[in-house]
Order: C-alpha cells, then sequence, then structure tokens
C-alpha cells in the first residue's frame, strides 16, 4: 500500500461542485448524432491503417515525450509481468482521469497493447474527434437501438480477447488529486466478461531541478498499477458489480496515496 501523502498542485484551478460534470461543458463542433446504423466498430482498411500509424507513433514518440514532458514515473509493471497468465484473454483497466494524455500513459503502462475505451459522445463532435476513434474510443449512444449495438460492439472485441479501459469518474479534472464517485457501467461489463480489472492510480510530486523551470509549476505526474481484481461470480450480478466497484475505488485511493479521500465510490 502506498502511503506517502500525495502531492497536492496549487494551480488555481476551479473545479465544478458535480463531481462527474465536464470542466468545459460540451465539446465545441458539430452535432454528433448516433443511429442505429453507427459503426462502432470502424473494420475499413483506411481506418484501420491510419489507427495502426497512429499506435505507431504513440509506441515511439509518446512513450519518448511522456517523461521528458510530465516528468512521467510508472510504478508496479511487475505486476502486469507477474499475472500474464490471467490477463491473456482480455483485462479492463481503470483510473482516475485527470490529464489529457492519461489514456496515452495508460498505453505506455500496459505497453504495446490496443485499449478499447467508452468515449463521451459530445467529443465525437469536437476537433479531437478523428483521434479519439482511431486510439480506440466508442462513443456511448443514449437510444435503446445504438445501445444494442455498442454492447455487440464490445461482445465482438472481449471475443477477440483486447483489452478495454474505463474513466469511471466521467469527466477530466486536470491535476485533481482527489478520487472522485464512480459510475458502473464497465464494472456491470467486467463481470459479464468475467474480466479482471486492473486498478492504476496518477498522482502528482512536485517539481524540482529542471523540471520546476521547464514545468512552469506544474507538478510530475506518477502512474501506479495495482494487482487485479477479479469479479465475484460466485454472487448476484448487481452485489458482485457493487463489490467490485467499491473494491476497485478503495484500491485506487489507495495506489493515490490517499487517506482521506471525502468521496463514494458510488456515482450513479
Amino acid at each position: 500500500m502506498q502511503t506517502d501523502r500525495p502531492y497536492v498542485p496549487q494551480l488555481g484551478i476551479s473545479y465544478p461542485e458535480r463531481p462527474d460534470e465536464h470542466m468545459a461543458g460540451r465539446a465545441a463542433g458539430t452535432e454528433f448524432v448516433i443511429t442505429e446504423q453507427y459503426p462502432f466498430l470502424d473494420k475499413s482498411p483506411g481506418f484501420r491503417i491510419m489507427s495502426a500509424l497512429l499506435y505507431l507513433g504513440i509506441f515511439v514518440l509518446v512513450f519518448i515525450l511522456s517523461p521528458v514532458r510530465f516528468g512521467l514515473r510508472i510504478e508496479g509493471r511487475k505486476i502486469l509481468k507477474k499475472n500474464r497468465k490471467l490477463l491473456r484473454d482480455g483485462a479492463l483497466t481503470v483510473s482516475n482521469h485527470t490529464l489529457r494524455w492519461d489514456l496515452l500513459m495508460i498505453l505506455q503502462a500496459v505497453r504495446f497493447r490496443r485499449l478499447y475505451f467508452p468515449a463521451w459522445k459530445e467529443n465525437l463532435g469536437g476537433p479531437d474527434r478523428t483521434l479519439i476513434r482511431l486510439v480506440g474510443g466508442i462513443p456511448v449512444p443514449t437510444g435503446v437501438h445504438a445501445m444494442k449495438n455498442f454492447n455487440l460492439a464490445f461482445d465482438e472485441l472481449h471475443r477477440k480477447k483486447k483489452w478495454f479501459h474505463v474513466f469511471p469518474e466521467g469527466s477530466n479534472w486536470p491535476y485533481f488529486h482527489l478520487i472522485r464517485p464512480f459510475k458502473k457501467g464497465m464494472f456491470t461489463m467486467a463481470y459479464n466478461y468475467n474480466l479482471p480489472v486492473i486498478p492504476l492510480a496518477f498522482s502528482y510530486r512536485e517539481s524540482r531541478g529542471l523540471y520546476k523551470i521547464f514545468k512552469r509549476g506544474l507538478p510530475l505526474v506518477t502512474l501506479r498499477i495495482g494487482e487485479p481484481i477479479l469479479p465475484d461470480l460466485s454472487k448476484p450480478r448487481k452485489e458482485a458489480v457493487t463489490l467490485l466497484r467499491a473494491l476497485t475505488h478503495r484500491r485506487i485511493v489507495e495506489l493515490a496515496g490517499i487517506t482521506d479521500n471525502p468521496y463514494p465510490c458510488e456515482g450513479d
């Protein structure tokens, strides 16, 4: 268990009252509508080529830049190696959501794996829509028929033993050091697929030396990986999902070094 008190960035950022509220409100751009015919898994040759090139850039350039730009330190990678057999049929990584680059850092932590994740559909109407899709984002619809196809897309990915990621806090709060409540959607999916849940926690360190000069007051980033948590299939689904969410939330709080987190785990 991490016992050091976490560094609290003092950046003068005003955070919303509701813990899942988006900092910037609705993403600017065109209206994004998900119909029943929307291709949640784009299998076109052009999309696959562009996605492969993007991941190559992430694996080469981002993996070099993130320690330089953010002072990224990853702890606990031996846990993934130790549990390689358990994780070979897929896994769900779960983390707090505090940086624009946080998904890229998680890709660096799990090393050379593609991650698929539910994406806030409003972001698909903004300037990052193409990157979100290419890196593995699957927009969450609201309609019943479109939601069925969304679930079928994840069913197919699970059959192919792909890894998923979720930011269960529901929104990105830059450099926020506490762990907010978790929504339960992907924990239900973890139960249905019997996926190991890998908790990860972002925390911060004070900038020192050259970093203090070039980071201009921004903190350095630490990403800690925890032991996988398995769904309890002996319990009814509702009870097991509630337990899985609570255990994951508690573990991420511990990994972040927090001893007095004020938020409960329930975010629904």
